[in-house]
C-alpha cells in the first residue's frame, strides 16, 4: 500500500470519461462546450525543417572520446530548448512494445473495468482526471492513468490494472529502465552547471518517479479542444514515450507552438519546474500541450523523475554563489502540494515561485 502522505498529491473534481463521451458523439455540434477552446484554433503553431528538437544520442554521453562533445549538445538542449530527443538510450525494444502493446489493450477494456483502477478519495493516482478545480474551468479531452513508480515502497499495487494480465511486470520493467537513464541525464546536467557530485547525492540520491499514461479519443472537433491545456511540469526531468504513430505533442518557443515529430524508438525528454529551479533558470522548463486528432486515437506514457521526496527544493548553492537567486526555496513536499492542487496553465506556478 503506498504511504498515504505521497499518495494524496491533490484531487480532482469527478467530470465525465472521455473515451465514453467520445464514442457518444454523432455530430460536431455535441461536443459539450467545456470541451471547446477558441484560442486552440487561434494559436500560431509553426512546422519548418528549423523547428525540430535538438537530437542527444545516450549512448556518445556515456563514450570517452565523444562524451564532452555530446555534453556539450545537452547543455544547449537545456538552455534553449528545454525539450530534446533521446535516441540510442539503451532500453530494450522489447520493454517499449511490451508496455506499449499493454496500454492499448488496457484502453480497449470495458469502462467498468477500467473503473476497477479508479482515482481514490483525496488523491490523484488512478484512472481518472487531474488538475480539475472548479466547476466552470474548460476540460481537456483525454483519460489518463497516474500511478506512482518509486519509490518502491509507494507503489499501490490495487491501482496497476490486472488486465492485461502482462502491465504491471511491463510498467515495472519499463519504470526501471527510465530510472536509469534519467539517473544518468541528471548527473550529466548537474555536472554541466557545474555543481559538485554530492550535492546532485543531496536531491536526486533516491529519485521519486510517477507515469501518467494518457488516452487521447479523436473529436470531430479536434482544433477547438486540448488533449492536455498548456502547462510546465512540476518534476525534475521527464521522458515521454509515443504509443502509437499519432503526433500531437506541441512545445511553445518565442510566444509560438512548435509541433514534435518524434524519432523511431526515441524518448522525448523535457527539462520540468525543479530543475529550472535547481539550475536557478540557467535550464528551461517549458510550456508544452496535447493536440488531438479527428480520426485517430493517440496514447503516449510520461514518466516524472523528480528529487527525493524529503528534499529542499532551491537554487544550488554553487550556482548562485556572487550572484542572488532567482526562486524561492521550499520542501519538495510544498511545492507538490502547490502544483497538484490548481489547474493547468502555462507558467503560472514556477512564476510565482521566482523571487
Amino acid at each position: 500500500m503506498a504511504e498515504p502522505s505521497f499518495q494524496r498529491l491533490g484531487t480532482s473534481i469527478d467530470v465525465p470519461n472521455v473515451q465514453a463521451l467520445a464514442a457518444s458523439i454523432a455530430n460536431p455540434a455535441d461536443v459539450p462546450p467545456r470541451y471547446v477552446r477558441q484560442e486552440a484554433k487561434a494559436d500560431p503553431v509553426v512546422s519548418d525543417g528549423d523547428s525540430e528538437l535538438p537530437v542527444i544520442d545516450f549512448s556518445r554521453l556515456l563514450h570517452h572520446r565523444f562524451s564532452r562533445e555530446e555534453s556539450a549538445k545537452l547543455h544547449h538542449a537545456c538552455a534553449d530548448w528545454g525539450f530534446f530527443q533521446l535516441i540510442n538510450h539503451g532500453v530494450p525494444d522489447q520493454a517499449m512494445e511490451k508496455i506499449k502493446g499493454d496500454i492499448v489493450e488496457f484502453f480497449k477494456l470495458p469502462l467498468e473495468e477500467k473503473k476497477a483502477f479508479a482515482q481514490l478519495p483525496n488523491s490523484l493516482e488512478g484512472y481518472g482526471q487531474a488538475f480539475v478545480v472548479s466547476d466552470d474551468q474548460k476540460l481537456d479531452w483525454a483519460d489518463i492513468l497516474t500511478l506512482i513508480t518509486r519509490p518502491l515502497q509507494s507503489r499501490n499495487i490495487d491501482l496497476w490494472p490486472a488486465q492485461p494480465l502482462t502491465f504491471r511486470d511491463s510498467l515495472s520493467c519499463y519504470a526501471m529502465e527510465l530510472k536509469s537513464v534519467a539517473g544518468t541525464l541528471l548527473e550529466v546536467m548537474t555536472k554541466n552547471l557545474g555543481v559538485a557530485p554530492e550535492e546532485f547525492s543531496t536531491i536526486f540520491q533516491d529519485q521519486t518517479q510517477a507515469v501518467r499514461i494518457n488516452y487521447y479519443p479523436p473529436c470531430p472537433r479536434a482544433d477547438e479542444v486540448l488533449g492536455l491545456s498548456p502547462h510546465t511540469d512540476g518534476s525534475g526531468l521527464t521522458l515521454l514515450l509515443q504509443v502509437n504513430d499519432v503526433e500531437g505533442l506541441h512545445i511553445r518557443k518565442g510566444g509560438d507552438w512548435y509541433p514534435v515529430k518524434p524519432l523511431p524508438g526515441a524518448l522525448i525528454a523535457n527539462i520540468g519546474d525543479i530543475i529550472e529551479i535547481l539550475s536557478n533558470g540557467v535550464y528551461k522548463s517549458v510550456e508544452h500541450r496535447a493536440i488531438i486528432n479527428a480520426k485517430k486515437e493517440r496514447h503516449s506514457i510520461a514518466t516524472f523523475h523528480g528529487p527525493r521526496k524529503d528534499s529542499v527544493v532551491g537554487p544550488f548553492a554553487e550556482i548562485v554563489k556572487g550572484c542572488k537567486p532567482k526562486y524561492m526555496s521550499m520542501s519538495y513536499r510544498e511545492f507538490r502540494k502547490a502544483y497538484f492542487s490548481t489547474k493547468l496553465e502555462g507558467r503560472r506556478l514556477i512564476e510565482r515561485l521566482k523571487l
